[in-house]
């Protein structure tokens, strides 16, 4: 009788420690299942945080790239400007510079070459301009003016006014006459004396004609004039 106590003791011990360790299995399994889970949302929760890290670095590269496509678009149009800025400088001094050349180059050809040549016509215009006048002389205290000499006065006026045509071709032009002295243009080469104040100054005789080149006097008019006092 005591015999099968006892079996029926042990047989109840194995099953309780059994059971005990069925239930401490099933709690390490359902630990670990909770761990795995709780892994498996961290990780997942950890992938999100890393994607949406990604999502705002490449928003911020963008936007990076944005503003630096900007200030690099804004930098090269203010190069582009300041070249063209630099070109119409440029381009102001190369006219500039040319009209300084050519003015440099018409100067020298017009005082190296056209100068001692247009003085030369001045010297034959004014001993034409002295035979001519000769002639007028002699034919106004003629009784009977001759044929011959008639037609030489004329072929004389024919070519001073031939030559006067080609200083005007060159852009010499003859100093205006004026009643009164005018130092700019006028060289007095003797006085008169003048009765009144009123008179100083008025030219009663012109000696040599004055000529200008390009608006500058070329030779001042040779006269002579009225002096009071």
């Amino acid at each position: 009788m005591s015999r099968g106590s006892d079996v029926e003791t042990n047989f109840s011990l194995v099953m309780q420690e059994l059971s005990a360790e069925a239930s401490a299995s099933a709690l390490a399994s359902m630990k670990q299942k909770a761990d795995q889970d709780s892994a498996a949302v961290g990780i997942s929760s950890l992938i999100s945080a890393v994607h949406s890290l990604g999502q705002r670095v490449e928003t911020l590269e963008e936007s990076v790239m944005r503003k630096f496509e900007s200030l690099q678009f804004q930098k090269l149009e203010e190069q582009l400007a300041a070249i063209r800025d630099t070109e119409k400088v440029n381009q102001k001094l190369f006219d500039h510079l040319h009209e300084e050349l050519i003015s440099y180059r018409d100067s020298f050809v017009r005082d190296s070459l056209q100068k001692p040549f247009i003085r030369d016509l001045l010297i034959l215009h004014d001993d034409l301009s002295a035979i001519t006048w000769q002639f007028e002389q002699a034919a106004s205290t003629e009784e009977e003016n001759q044929p011959e000499k008639i037609k030489a006065r004329e072929n004389l006026n024919n070519m001073l006014h031939f030559l006067i045509e080609i200083l005007h071709r060159l852009e010499v032009t003859e100093v205006e006459q004026l009643a009164t002295v005018d130092f700019n243009i006028h060289r007095v080469i003797g006085y008169v004396a003048a009765e009144n104040p009123e008179e100083d100054g008025r030219i009663v005789k012109r000696v040599k004609q004055g000529f200008k080149w390009h608006g500058k006097v070329l030779r001042p008019e040779e006269v002579i004039a009225l002096r009071f006092g």
